[in-house]
């Protein structure tokens, strides 16, 4: 069986290693020094996903409260499903084009932020993939967009544009809590298992300018960024197997 190597923060890993074990040679840790590292670090992560998820999920139940009242409660919730596609393609096209962006500097207030915010947040998070305070973001992070986006959407009738926002930014909340259990937790279930493969390889040196998909690797496959065949089917499987885990 053909191995793949690659590297994080530095270490050579082999991927016919179990996750753990590349994790703990990763960081230069004994397994139990981890193991409480780990522990600690899910723990300030979890404590800065709260406030998000607090506040946009009060916001996705008050909209469906307000549009279920209208005379279109299933148009409603069809628009509020939509936007967990439209999330995914999001968060696909951030990832690509403003977390890996490597910004310059220059001349401009954008593109200071740019250089002094965005550069250390995920390039901080590639190079210490198990710090916690690196994972994932805080409540003031997209707030000043939902803050411009939200009343602008209720141009529309409450039951549209609103349940659409209202369906992205949970998404957005699902995916905060995604990333977060594929650096930290190992749980069972088959899409599990394939997310945390999918985006343990993203953050290899191999990896790194392919598989930018946090939640699905569909855009990956659209955009023509996922893992090559070979990578594929030593993480994934073989065959059918394999397609199935990219969709």
């Amino acid at each position: 069986m053909r191995c793949i190597s690659a590297k994080i923060c530095g270490i050579e890993i082999n991927f016919a290693m179990t996750p753990a074990r590349a994790k703990r040679e990763a960081t230069g840790l004994s397994a139990k020094e981890f193991r409480l590292y780990k522990r600690e670090q899910a723990g300030i992560a979890r404590r800065m996903l709260y406030p998000v998820t607090a506040f946009y999920t009060c916001y996705s139940v008050i909209m469906f409260a307000v549009a279920w009242r209208t005379a279109h409660p299933f148009v409603a919730l069809a628009f509020y499903l939509a936007g967990v596609p439209v999330w995914t393609f999001v968060e696909y096209f951030a990832h690509v084009y403003v977390l890996h962006g490597q910004y310059k500097p220059g001349k401009g207030l954008h593109r200071r932020l740019l250089v002094e915010y965005v550069n250390p947040v995920h390039w901080e998070h590639h190079e210490r993939p198990f710090d916690g305070e690196h994972i994932n973001g805080e409540l003031s992070d997209l707030l000043p967009l939902f803050a411009l986006a939200a009343p602008l959407s209720f141009i529309f009738p409450a039951y549209t544009a609103p349940m659409l926002l209202a369906g992205v930014v949970q998404s957005y909340v699902i995916e905060e809590w995604v990333h977060q259990s594929v650096h930290f937790y190992n749980f069972r279930s088959a899409y599990f298992k394939y997310i945390r493969k999918h985006h343990t390889y993203h953050h290899t040196s191999s990896g790194m300018k392919m598989g930018y998909g946090f939640t699905s690797g569909i855009w990956d496959v659209v955009f023509k960024t996922r893992f090559p065949a070979h990578v594929r089917q030593r993480l994934y499987g073989r065959g059918k197997q394999s397609v199935r885990a990219e969709l």
